[in-house]
């Protein structure tokens, strides 16, 4: 499995509400879900993001915004019209008590909006697993990446089509979101350049990618630096070189790096012993596996389990 896809098999739009709102100047939606991210679509009209850092960043029609949370934030029409008599409207889709709040927006509705209005699809992510924690650290608070207007056309009527709560319109809303997602940090990665994680750096890299892409279909496997060189087809001292220059770090640190993200899941998110998780990352045994464990995150296996659970 290749990086970006073994990132965001760890987090999920299942059983998320979606709400395509029209709204008419001056207004304000809450985000306060705590969701790891939030997706919004900016089909028609804008408006800022205001994060609860003090970051403000404009949205305009065809713009895609991912924001990072579980920090709440807000949509506004105008920034200068927040402190004033205006519209506020709450999504809380995945809060307890929650009634399905994102579906209750006063004012949500289909066909034709006043001229001038804004509308918006959003969509909020659940992690069901503790992967999720390397794609956070891999997203600046906010993104956004600008849609080409057959893409929003797409998901309008997609998003339409669910809302009539049909037989499967969950599921399609599910996937609808799985898939927008994907395209939009895939965008995103291949437009920020140096800003980008530096595994997304290494697959476009012709030297690097065939090795990555093959310590990634087995990251258990016997890897060092000679096989990753061979993929590769250059010499070893020619893939370290170029393998630490581009990923800032040696070949074996990155792959020390990588098992101990998948260990640190697999103690978090299943009752595996250490010795099995020990094997499924690639070391001969419990004990080595533990001492780079704790070299690497400062607590051992069993510790940091005790300590998650808690």
């Amino acid at each position: 499995m290749d990086p970006l896809s073994a990132l965001l098999s760890g987090i999920r739009a299942e059983g998320s509400i979606v709400s395509h709102a029209v709204l008419t100047a001056p207004w304000t939606i809450s985000f306060t879900d705590g969701a790891p991210l939030t997706m919004v679509t900016v089909l028609r009209g804008g408006g800022t993001l205001l994060l609860a850092d003090g970051t403000e960043r404009p949205v305009e029609a065809g713009d895609t915004a991912v924001v990072r949370g579980p920090a709440p934030f807000r949509l506004v029409d105008d920034p200068a019209t927040v402190h004033r008599p205006h519209a506020a409207y709450e999504i809380a889709c995945f809060a307890p008590d929650a009634d399905r709040t994102s579906e209750e927006l006063d004012g949500l509705h289909w066909g034709t909006e006043p001229q001038g209005a804004t509308a918006l699809i959003v969509g909020a992510y659940r992690a069901p697993s503790h992967r999720h924690e390397r794609l956070m650290r891999t997203l600046p608070p906010v993104l956004v990446v600008h849609e080409g207007d057959e893409v929003c056309a797409w998901l309008e009527s997609a998003a339409s089509d669910a809302v009539q709560l049909s037989a499967g319109s969950q599921a399609l809303m599910d996937r609808l979101l799985d898939w927008a997602l994907v395209c939009t940090l895939r965008t995103w990665f291949d437009q920020a350049g140096a800003d980008a994680p530096d595994w997304y750096r290494g697959l476009a890299d012709p030297v690097l990618a065939p090795a990555l892409r093959a310590f990634h279909d087995r990251p258990a496997g016997p890897w060092t630096v000679a096989l990753l060189a061979a993929r590769a087809g250059v010499s070893r001292a020619l893939f370290a070189r170029r393998f630490t220059e581009l990923m800032g770090r040696p070949p074996l640190a990155y792959i020390t790096e990588c098992r101990m993200d998948e260990a640190e899941a697999l103690l978090f998110d299943t009752d595996l012993s250490i010795a099995r998780i020990a094997v499924s990352v690639g070391y001969a045994d419990a004990f080595g596996f533990s001492a780079a464990f704790k070299r690497h995150k400062g607590l051992s296996p069993s510790t940091f389990r005790a300590a998650a659970a808690a």
